[in-house]
């Protein structure tokens, strides 16, 4: 019976894990993620927002602007990458690009 749970509670990860919308996909295989966290103010109990941005490790560049994705915590990748893309949540709605723009027959 313990070794059951010692089992199922080594499956579990450790890693912290947070949730946040891609924000920039300029760099090759690297994602910006902005994380939202609202919480109420300690005097005042307003509900205030507060917003960090997290560089995240993207191998195969799946995410896209706009995705909601989760991100888990990893060892320093680079300077500044200590998160990597762990699945995309919600895809965002795509937006027909125009390259050229209308022009007006006079």
């Amino acid at each position: 019976m313990a070794e059951s749970t010692g089992q199922a509670a080594a499956n579990v990860s450790r890693r912290k894990t947070v949730i946040g919308k891609v924000v920039s996909t300029k760099m090759n295989k690297t994602i910006v993620v902005e994380v939202t966290r609202n919480f109420p103010h300690r005097l005042y109990r307003r509900v205030m927002s507060r917003s960090k941005k997290f560089y995240a490790h993207d191998e195969k560049n799946t995410a896209h602007l706009g995705d909601v994705v989760e991100i888990e915590e990893t060892r320093p990748l680079s300077k500044l990458k200590r998160w990597r893309l762990k699945e995309v949540i919600r895809r965002a709605a795509l937006v027909a690009e125009t390259t050229e723009p209308e022009t007006q027959a006079s």
